[in-house]
């Protein structure tokens, strides 16, 4: 009885010390959030693509990553500054302009002097989608329209909201200026809702090719003189060509222009955390590369030296200069 009693407590002591250790690992976990988008945009799977590399060597370094869908790259900016979000996607202007406390960020807050880049990613062109029979050819036929200008907080509305400036026009010069989201503008356009809609996003997307597919509709572009001047002021802002074919309704190539994405965090956020995401998506880049069509032609030279606005976090730098990109 004594020899079973021993065994006993020798396995109750085993068992107790399996979950102390499981209990201590648990809380030696740490937790990271990717803000994105919308599901049916791009941001979304390609912050979801980070996490997914990220989390197969958590077992190594203990951090786990979820990917969350929000409002778009104006939420993320905020939401790393308020401490809600450790990394976000944002379009580049956006960076610039929450670093720099400029355009909208000069009324909210102004300058948002903690945020650090991490990386660029894809082109993000300003595409304009129109309803075929609304007889849309240009962005300048847009008013008087039903348009999406796009949801608050989102990067194609801030985007949207210079463009329109620029031409010297308000929300009142369209027949509606809408607010939808980007998983809504599709449906909007093909029941008839809206004329056409303005979404940057990298391509091929869902997006458009649900709202190309459901229903007659034509790529506009987004050219001329004023496109032309922003360019040529703004580092931030590069001429693009949708390539035709791409889409059902668009034969030829469309001009216009538009951004690119970047990967944000905050100087806040510890360096081991911010250098783990870097080195699970550089050490597995091809893999990275493969996982969305509009990451194919990434190069990692371009997206440490492009579209950074903000000052390089450090745990990215570190991992830059053991691989040699940096000096």
């Amino acid at each position: 009885m004594k020899s079973n009693r021993t065994i006993g407590l020798g396995v109750a002591a085993a068992m107790l010390g399996t979950l102390m250790a499981g209990a201590a690992t648990a809380q030696e976990q740490r937790f990271v959030s990717v803000g994105t988008g919308g599901v049916t945009g791009v941001y979304y799977p390609v912050g979801g693509a980070m996490c997914r590399l990220m989390n197969q060597t958590r077992r190594e370094h203990g951090i786990r990553c979820s990917v969350e869908s929000t409002g778009g790259s104006v939420f993320n900016v905020n939401a790393i500054k308020g401490g809600d979000l450790e990394f976000g996607v944002v379009q580049s202007d956006v960076q610039y302009n929450a670093y720099n406390g400029e355009g909208s960020f000069a009324q909210e807050g102004g300058p948002h002097a903690d945020l650090r880049s991490v990386f660029s990613l894809h082109a993000e062109p300003l595409t304009v989608v129109a309803r075929a029979e609304a007889g849309i050819n240009s962005f300048e036929e847009l008013r008087g329209k039903r348009v999406n200008i796009g949801n608050p907080g989102s990067g194609q509305r801030a985007l949207m909201d210079i463009l329109i400036a620029e031409y010297g026009w308000t929300n009142a010069d369209f027949a509606l200026a809408s607010e939808l989201a980007p998983a809504e503008q599709a449906s909007a356009l093909c029941d008839n809702n809206i004329d056409a809609f303005a979404y940057t996003v990298g391509h091929p997307a869902g997006a458009i090719e649900e709202a190309t597919t459901t229903c007659d509709s034509v790529i506009v572009p987004v050219e001329g003189e004023i496109v032309d001047k922003l360019v040529e002021e703004n580092p931030y802002y590069f001429t693009a060509v949708i390539p035709g074919g791409m889409y059902r309704g668009t034969d030829e190539d469309v001009n216009t222009f538009g951004v690119g994405a970047t990967l944000v965090t905050s100087a806040n956020v510890p360096d081991d955390v911010v250098y783990t995401l870097v080195k699970a998506v550089f050490d597995n880049f091809d893999s990275f590369k493969s996982l969305h069509p509009a990451l194919a032609n990434l190069e990692p030279e371009e997206m440490i030296s492009q579209g950074n606005s903000a000052p390089m976090h450090p745990g990215a730098e570190q991992y830059y200069r053991e691989k040699g990109w940096l000096e």
